[in-house]
């Protein structure tokens, strides 16, 4: 089967929004509930990292298969049910085009495959999967293979955004698209700043910022123009939080009423957070997040203290 005939079972995000969910049925608040996010599975990394080629290397992704497995398993045992597993970007290494994609696709998809079937999945693209500077058809590949790029959904009266940060990072091959998004993004904002939902939350892959809106620019934040442009937009609307990944190190601050966090990946690490997801639990006043190792979760679950926060009404 080929990487675009499986991706099918993926392709949840479509029309802009995700069809896991009724928008109508969902804009209610019922009480608390919790996802599950994780983050940079990244097939290919750990041996390209481990032989210092990142750019051509990465015919080896057995140690990211094995730990993507075990968290689906510690995800797909919990119960309660998160309300959804959302994967914030850098799902394969391979870029657009490169050898080794098609494979770590497929791989990728068989294991997410076994994710309990009631937990929807919720998929970001990275810089990997649609190339540091996008085009056209490295969307259109992405969208045919996972779903949209950027899209909405209605949980429990929270309002959800997914964005595709690239066109953020770098829309210079793809003005168009961005603008689509940018026109997009107004709108959704618009929703959330009338107040019309018990939260609002921002999933993408480059975090606004990894400590301060202030820091110096690098690889792995938003230029300081675009970071602070996006972090207004967002506080203005009443956006709660940003979740995202492409750090590999756990980190993250605040800017205003904003959240900004950065999870650590499912794969390689760049720091010495362990391989992991976090815990996000929202609650009518609040948004409460953890990060686990994949062996917390696996042996212990949640802890007692977020599960309490769930039998509040």
């Amino acid at each position: 089967m080929s990487a675009a005939e499986a991706g099918g079972v993926f392709r949840r995000a479509r029309g802009r929004t995700l069809d896991a969910f009724s928008s109508e049925k969902e804009r209610e608040w019922k009480g608390p509930f919790y996802f599950i996010q994780g983050a940079d599975p990244q097939f290919g990394l750990m041996k390209a990292w481990s032989t210092g080629d990142c750019d051509s290397g990465g015919d080896e992704w057995k140690q990211e298969i094995r730990l993507t497995e075990q968290a689906v398993q510690a995800i797909s045992k919990l119960s309660p049910k998160p309300k959804f597993f959302v994967l914030c970007g850098d799902l394969v290494h391979a870029m657009p085009g490169t050898p080794w994609r098609k494979e770590q696709t497929e791989d990728l998809q068989r294991v997410l495959r076994t994710v309990d079937s009631e937990i929807p999945l919720v998929l970001v693209s990275g810089n990997h999967d649609v190339g540091n500077v996008p085009t056209p058809e490295t969307i259109a590949e992405f969208q045919r293979t996972w779903g949209d790029d950027y899209f909405s959904f209605w949980v429990g009266g929270v309002l959800f955004l997914v964005l595709n940060s690239q066109f953020l990072y770098d829309a210079s091959m793809c003005p168009a698209l961005k603008q689509a998004q940018d026109q997009w993004l107004d709108q959704q904002l618009s929703i959330a700043g009338q107040r019309k939902c018990q939260h609002a939350i921002v999933f993408q892959h480059i975090p606004l910022f990894l400590q301060s809106i202030d820091e110096d620019d690098n690889y792995f934040n938003l230029t300081k123009l675009v970071r602070k442009e996006m972090a207004d937009k967002f506080s203005r609307a009443g956006i709660k939080a940003v979740f995202s990944g492409h750090y590999h190190r756990n980190a993250g601050g605040t800017y205003q009423d904003l959240d900004m966090v950065v999870s650590s990946a499912i794969g390689c690490q760049l720091g010495k957070d362990t391989h992991g997801l976090r815990v996000v639990v929202v609650t009518a006043e609040k948004i409460v997040h953890r990060y686990y190792s994949l062996d917390e979760l696996s042996e212990k679950g949640i802890e007692d203290d977020l599960m309490d926060l769930l039998k509040k009404k």
